[in-house]
């Protein structure tokens, strides 16, 4: 008789050790990678309703840079840092996936 073998994974919780399986979805998944600070990054699909910035331009965190309609809402993004708006990769009425990378401000 054949017997599957699994690979089993250790993984420690709280000073205890475990085993388990690493299910297929979870070993092809993408890697992640630390963004970096500047970035303004669509989280869903959606249109472009308004653009508030261009290249060039100073902000301040928190300042309006564009509105974002997504599931049938219209969502402010905001500055995460202070800084130089370096590219908008953006135009009004522009349909973006998810993970888009909306507009790179240069961090003061």
């Amino acid at each position: 008789m054949e017997e599957n073998k699994k690979e089993l994974v250790d993984f420690v919780v709280t000073a205890r050790k475990y085993k388990t399986t690493l299910t297929e979805k979870f070993k092809n998944r993408p890697v992640w990678h630390k963004p970096f600070p500047g970035d303004v990054i669509s989280h869903l699909p959606g249109t472009i309703v308004e653009l508030e910035v261009k290249v060039g331009d100073e902000v301040e965190a928190g300042q309006l840079l564009l509105i974002h309609q997504a599931m049938k809402m219209l969502n402010r993004v905001v500055a995460p840092v202070a800084g130089v708006v370096e590219a908008v990769n953006v135009q009004i009425g522009e349909q973006i996936p998810k993970d888009h990378l909306m507009i790179r401000i240069n961090p003061k």
